[in-house]
């Protein structure tokens, strides 16, 4: 006989080990769940197990892990969870462990007892629900004391792995926000400066190893500064966000966009299609209904690395220097730089 071959599941010992255990090497909630799930059957001699979570945004329960159910039967115990008048909804609304022989559970499981624990982790003062642990025996079963309180102690483990799994998601989810925030402009969405110029060294730097070009075209809103001030920030916001929904819902998915400062966009554009890309995306702009009475228009200056600038310095300042040259020949306008301005 091996050493495998004696170990009892109701041991309290065992129970300790495997609860400390899939706390301690659980990554993933379910596989957690699932771990603890069957510990606590194994350590009472029950059939079936079930644990239903509670979604933090929305009421009622959902069949997170199961043990002991066929697909069939799974599904009939998750077509009655929503039963209000139920053992699984009763303990999730009332926090206190329940043993029940009838009802909406025990008819779909096939069951003769279930025994329902719910999972709670307290917050200072405040118990925070996050579902029920309820298994449950296919005969009759009186529960004991000593079961009574392996399953107490199940079901806080479980309670704590769907804590910490929530808290970690919420701290990626943090994380990829945070991400999200550092490289965009919070108004438009679209990347920030920072991104841009990071972005344009790159592509200058590729361009350059491989002999190709990079087109930069710089927009400008017409006539902002006297829209803003007519109609106010409310207006001029709504403005800038559809600007910047046409720039991006016309540029190739090779190009970049971004907010280059106050009511100026930029696009990196690989290649030599800078005149293409900007006169689609004056041609988007023209379709823009008015806002509060006021057209919108761009202006628009291109310049093309590296005939008409070597650096970012340089074919921004071409870019810009188009862009005057646009503005000058009234709204709506596109120039590109002279060669000869390199």
């Amino acid at each position: 006989m091996t050493h495998h071959d004696t170990i009892d599941p109701r041991d309290p010992a065992t129970i300790l080990t495997e609860l400390a255990s899939a706390l301690a090497h659980g990554d993933d909630v379910d596989v957690t769940l699932g771990r603890l799930l069957k510990a606590a059957t194994g350590a009472v001699g029950a059939q079936v197990g079930v644990v239903y979570l509670q979604h933090p945004e929305r009421t009622g329960l959902q069949v997170a892990v199961t043990i002991g159910l066929d697909e069939a039967v799974r599904s009939a115990v998750e077509a009655v969870t929503d039963r209000e008048d139920d053992g699984p909804a009763r303990v999730a609304r009332e926090r206190v462990a329940l043993t029940v022989e009838s009802g909406a559970f025990v008819s779909a499981a096939g069951v003769a007892v279930v025994d329902l624990r719910p999972l709670v982790v307290e917050r200072g003062d405040l118990e925070v629900p996050l579902g029920v642990l309820a298994v449950a025996w296919d005969k009759a079963h009186t529960v004991t004391p000593v079961e009574a309180a392996a399953l107490a102690a199940l079901a806080a483990a479980c309670a704590v792995a769907v804590d910490r799994g929530r808290l970690s998601s919420l701290i990626a989810e943090r994380s990829d926000w945070l991400e999200r925030m550092a490289h965009s402009d919070p108004l438009t969405g679209l990347a920030n400066h920072r991104t841009f110029a990071r972005v344009l060294e790159l592509e200058l730097a590729r361009a350059g190893r491989q002999g190709s070009e990079v087109s930069v075209a710089i927009f400008d809103v017409d006539e902002f500064a006297s829209t803003n001030a007519a109609s106010g920030h409310e207006i001029g916001d709504d403005i800038l966000r559809a600007v910047a929904s046409v720039i991006a819902e016309s540029v190739r998915l090779v190009d970049t966009v971004a907010r280059y400062g106050g009511d100026e966009f930029v696009v990196v554009a690989p290649g030599a299609a800078g005149v293409t890309v900007a006169r689609r995306v004056l041609e988007g702009i023209a379709r823009l209904e008015p806002f509060d009475g006021h057209p919108i228009t761009l202006s628009a200056g291109v310049a093309k690395f590296p005939s008409e600038g070597a650096t970012s310095e340089e074919l921004l300042a071409a870019a810009e220097a188009a862009l005057d040259r646009a503005r000058a020949d009234g709204r709506g306008g596109l120039s590109s730089a002279p060669t000869s301005a390199a």
